[in-house]
């Protein structure tokens, strides 16, 4: 067998072949599995593919250690639904491949989502069993969403619950994320918007902050100061570029020195220096004393280098001013997904007429029917239960809370196939920054602890009759 024949092409006198051009991809439509269209085509050929149906994601269990979860990524699927369309290329790839039948190719080539979604607003806190998204269609609409929702909100809500977790231990100290350089190219883009919503101040991400207007921060890294032949020309080089108030990188070589240089070049109204390695809690004591001694007392001090919620934690009362967090915000810090599952609860019947349905698997199972949800509050407004509402189906999506103490959860995302514009793009970023931190505050006291410990609260049903 020659190389050509095993797929391997040699070059020739030296010269590479020329390599095909990237394919754009405007559509969403393949970021999926193939079984789901496999479904879509075993239904269509028996008659079921057109059953009313009402899918749900919830998660069955937190995170080791986590007291609450935080919702994210809503709105990139927002964003990501209209584009949910089968283009020529794409219904070529399936035809071509014999991933599905004739049959089913036709179906695609016409597809549009035109059912209803909705569910928590992206920024909430929840909990085990919370139904925090509902899409209900026929099975051939809604079953065919299921991989990309989950892609998205498993991912997003990891980093935003991790967030969510280091500015609470940050407390009022902003926090800045700076995880690009270890994630995907486009995940660095997801992780830094879900940071902001967990209540990260900023990102170092231009492409984050062009898609959804987010702060963008950074000035220079150890590369810039070993660039020069020494770290005084290099601090007058980066403070003549960007001003005295930029943020000095003071730990290439030896920080104390590193100080001095820094307030040598820049004046006592330097923005910052920035700490980036070894004892970052000592460093910062000697570092703060150093600084007003030499009358930069407005001077900040931002530390960096592999923080998580435990090592902000440990820095509370150590005089630090911004914390950059990277590698372990962008992999949700231990906890890289959330374990949400996209569950069938409700179908037509053969008769057209609704019903639950359930899954039974050991370890696995799922409630079946159609869910509201809302959150009791105490008087003094915290939130004292999460009310997971069950009954008949009607009744169910009629719902809404009949007394003061309860906050409904569910809020419409899509309606008959048309996207609500106040989720998605930066109006979307900043009203789950804002619902975020909203529903953070009303936990109960102790609920943003470290510590490991069960659910912040607790989930009670509330069943209509």
């Amino acid at each position: 067998m020659t190389e050509l024949d095993r797929g391997i092409v040699a070059p020739t006198n030296g010269v590479l072949p020329a390599a095909l051009p990237p394919s754009a991809r405007p559509s969403t439509a393949l970021l999926t599995d193939k079984y789901e269209l496999t479904m879509l085509q075993a239904a269509l050929a028996d008659g079921t593919a057109h059953r009313h149906c009402v899918f749900e994601v919830f998660t069955r269990r937190l995170p080791t250690g986590r007291r609450y979860g935080v919702l994210a990524g809503t709105g990139r699927i927002l964003e990501a639904l209209p584009r949910f369309r089968f283009a020529d290329a794409d219904l070529a790839f399936l035809e071509e491949t014999g991933v599905v039948d004739a049959g089913t190719i036709d179906f695609l080539s016409g597809y549009r989502f035109t059912g209803n979604i909705l569910g928590y607003a992206e920024g909430e806190v929840f909990f085990p069993g919370s139904p925090l998204l509902q899409v209900e269609g026929t099975f051939a609409e809604a079953v065919l969403l299921e991989t990309l929702v989950l892609s998205v909100l498993n991912y997003d809500s990891a980093v935003a619950s991790a967030a969510s977790r280091m500015t609470s231990a940050a407390v009022d100290r902003p926090c800045l994320e700076m995880g690009a350089r270890r994630a995907h190219e486009q995940a660095a883009v997801a992780a830094a918007r879900a940071a902001v919503i967990g209540g990260f101040a900023g990102t170092s991400n231009l492409e984050a902050g062009f898609r959804y207007g987010l702060p963008t921060i950074g000035t220079a890294a150890h590369a810039f100061t070993l660039l020069h032949d020494d770290e005084p020309s290099a601090f007058r080089a980066q403070v003549a570029a960007l001003g005295e108030g930029t943020t000095l990188l003071v730990d290439t070589y030896d920080v104390r020195q590193g100080v001095v240089n820094a307030i040598e070049a820049a004046g006592t109204g330097l923005g910052a220096v920035r700490l980036d390695s070894g004892d970052l809690g000592s460093l910062a004591v000697e570092t703060r004393a150093q600084l007003d001694e030499l009358g930069a007392t407005g001077t900040k001090i931002v530390v960096t280098s592999d923080l998580d919620e435990h090592a902000i934690a440990s820095l509370a009362a150590v005089p630090v001013d911004t914390y950059g967090v990277g590698t372990s915000l962008v992999t949700g810090s231990g906890a890289p997904t959330c374990g949400m599952v996209y569950k069938l609860v409700a179908r037509a019947n053969s008769e057209g007429r609704l019903e639950p349905v359930a899954k039974a698997s050991a370890g696995k199972p799922s409630r079946g029917g159609r869910k509201s949800a809302a959150r009791r509050l105490g008087d003094d407004g915290r939130a004292v239960e999460e009310v997971l509402v069950v009954g008949e189906d009607e009744a169910v999506a009629a719902w809404t809370p009949d007394s003061d103490d309860l906050r409904a959860l569910h809020v419409p995302f899509v309606v008959d196939g048309a996207v609500d514009s106040r989720w998605v793009g930066v109006h979307g970023v900043e009203n789950a920054v804002r619902t975020h931190r909203a529903s953070r505050a009303e936990l109960p006291r102790g609920a943003r602890r470290l510590s490991a410990g069960d659910p912040a609260l607790p989930t009670v049903e509330l069943e209509l009759t």
